[in-house]
């Protein structure tokens, strides 16, 4: 049979394996959260989430297609070679080793194993956890294909039955709130999934499944990517959309006082009763598993890549799992304390470079990357700093500053710095041989 006839198939397996990838624990507990404090306002919630959160992973996703390379350097290639290199390093270690990973098997034990299970020890489930991660991602080939035709089903048939028994029996009637700033709150919760990292990363296996599968000419690829994107970003939306409604069922009342986590654990007992624990296990597992795999696979492919095949993908996937199965046993906050600063710093970079990419046919000077990104990346440090007790409030007083993207205006400033500073003939050359390579 041919891939034409295939086409349709290979979309839908690769569109869902990416909506597995990046459907993880933290993407389950936001919605409902929106939902119940949004009340009537749920659906503004949601769609400005949605925007903030798959909206800008797609944006990723289609400016690395129109640079033609669709790898990370499509999008950091244009700071040079040495600072992409260091970016997109630490990028895929944020969203690898040092945070995600460790947090998915963190996440499962604490939601979904603990409160069955509160006698089993976190190094016991890391070991089976990471057991599966290792069996399923150790052969690169395979991995799109297992989540996208055996993992993400489940998980989807049990997030689909948890919705319409919400919907055919709502918890209660959906009211109007007061005193929440939906369109913020909406917004900063799709800004801190940082799926738009996840995207940058994701896309290397998802080309590399394209590939495997026929789709070898630069065209094909591209068109495969762009379809199976839109399939998970429509699944996405369907699920993102019946979790806010969920939410939005419980405004009236008696749930007051729950975090977002507590919120889901408390949805789901109420819908289903003593099944809902069991229920919640396993959505939370194959959220956590499918999005773990995702990233191994990618972390690994990335490291082989760099190294120009000096370091196999087998060896980078024993690494990045056996010390995510370290760190996963610190705890989700230490987790979250120890990484989230390096990843403030790193998002408004890879922002500015996305959306800068749109405009790249006009751009003829690649200082008004560097530019940007730069005074980006001091801003976003200022920011940062702040946090920890440092005198940079002047941060938030900028515009959008409430969003914490105080650092657009910055960036335009550094952009326009950068368009009246000359290039050099080595960087006029190393930008030609950019603008020469494709995927």
């Amino acid at each position: 049979m041919s891939k034409k006839k295939n086409s349709m198939v290979d979309i839908a397996v690769i569109g869902l394996a990416l909506f597995a990838m990046f459907f993880g624990a933290g993407n389950l507990i936001f919605p409902p959260y929106l939902g119940t404090n949004a009340g009537a306002d749920w659906f503004s919630g949601f769609l400005c989430f949605f925007i903030a959160d798959v909206g800008l992973a797609l944006a990723a996703i289609l400016a690395m297609i129109k640079t033609g390379d669709v790898s990370m350097n499509g999008i950091t290639g244009k700071l040079g070679k040495v600072p992409s290199s260091i970016i997109n390093s630490l990028i895929v270690l944020c969203i690898g080793p040092f945070l995600a990973i460790p947090r998915t098997a963190a996440t499962t034990f604490e939601m979904g194993v603990k409160p069955i299970f509160p006698s089993i020890n976190s190094w016991v489930f890391g070991a089976i956890f990471f057991g599966l991660v290792l069996l399923f991602t150790i052969r690169p080939s395979g991995v799109v294909d297992v989540i996208g035709k055996f993992l993400t089903p489940i998980l989807v048939v049990c997030l689909l039955a948890l919705i319409v028994i919400g919907y055919i029996h709502p918890i209660g009637a959906i009211v109007t709130t007061t005193e929440f700033d939906t369109v913020k709150e909406g917004i900063l919760a799709g800004y801190q999934t940082m799926d738009v990292l996840a995207a940058l990363v994701f896309v290397i296996i998802i080309v590399s499944a394209a590939k495997s599968k026929g789709y070898t000419e630069t065209k094909a690829t591209m068109n495969i990517v762009i379809k199976s994107s839109i399939f998970a970003a429509v699944a996405l939306c369907v699920i993102y959309g019946g979790l806010a409604y969920l939410g939005a069922t419980t405004s009236g009342g008696g749930f007051e006082g729950y975090n977002q986590t507590a919120l889901v654990v408390a949805i789901t007992q109420t819908l289903i009763g003593s099944y809902g624990v069991l229920i919640l296990a396993i959505i939370v597992f194959f959220a956590c598993l499918t999005t773990a795999i995702g990233l191994v696979s990618s972390c690994a492919s990335f490291f082989e890549e760099l190294s120009k095949n000096k370091i196999s993908y087998q060896t980078v996937v024993l690494l990045t799992v056996g010390f995510s199965y370290i760190i996963s046993n610190f705890g989700i906050s230490t987790i979250i304390s120890i990484a989230a600063p390096i990843l403030c710093l790193l998002y408004p970079v890879v922002l500015v470079m996305i959306i800068l990419t749109f405009f790249g046919k006009r751009i003829k000077n690649n200082n008004i990357y560097i530019g940007a990104a730069a005074v980006a990346l001091l801003a976003s440090a200022a920011a940062v700093l702040l946090d920890f007790g440092l005198p940079f409030e002047f941060i938030t007083k900028l515009p959008f500053g409430a969003y914490q993207c105080g650092w657009v205006v910055p960036a335009i400033i550094g952009g326009v710095i950068g368009k009246f500073i000359p290039m050099s003939q080595k960087a006029i050359i190393a930008a030609n041989e950019n603008n020469s390579e494709t995927v």
